[in-house]
């Protein structure tokens, strides 16, 4: 199935410049993972507040912290297990602010109590591809990334809501489904 995952390597061309950078001053893959979680939860604001314009700088920069992370360690050649670590404790940090940041909108806006519900049930399920991917990664299957619902398409899909959000429930049924997919 195709994703917006895909984007994954066209990105990284972009970014290019940056892990250079990074690798000539010796800069660490983690200051990357922390760059995208603080920008996750800067975006998280925006999408309270129903910004989403700043909502899609934020979050394609948490994006660009997620795939500078794992792209700087590999050229600096410091990769490692804990790293690893590191970098899915950031995405799921990442995730639950975005999703959270739906939540509040839904409060802020006053919308139903069954969006409100609905909002908070994405983004329960927003997180189980990742849990069962690397739960199936700890028992020796391959670790699998993108999916027809990743981490891209919930970031594109809170900049919706943010613009859109009369569209809440919708959104997170689009969400519910395709994480659970």
């Amino acid at each position: 199935m195709v994703s917006l995952y895909s984007l994954k390597y066209w990105y990284t061309r972009r970014l290019g410049v940056i892990i250079q950078a990074s690798v000539r001053r010796g800069i660490s893959p983690d200051v990357w993972t922390a760059v995208g979680v603080i920008a996750a939860a800067l975006g998280c604001g925006a999408l309270v507040m129903g910004w989403w314009i700043l909502a899609f700088i934020l979050l394609a920069a948490r994006l660009g912290g997620a795939n500078l992370d794992g792209a700087v360690a590999r050229a600096r050649g410091v990769s490692r297990p804990f790293g690893f670590v590191l970098n899915e404790i950031g995405d799921r940090l990442s995730d639950l602010f975005i999703m959270a940041g739906l939540v509040g909108l839904a409060l802020r806006t006053g919308s139903s109590t069954t969006t409100v519900y609905l909002t908070l049930i994405a983004l329960a399920t927003a997180t189980l591809p990742t849990f069962i991917s690397l739960a199936a990664a700890g028992a020796g299957a391959a670790r699998l990334n993108g999916g027809p619902f990743g981490k891209t398409e919930r970031c594109l899909a809170a900049v919706v809501g943010a613009a859109l959000p009369q569209y809440l429930s919708i959104i997170a049924w689009v969400i519910i489904v395709g994480s659970a997919a």
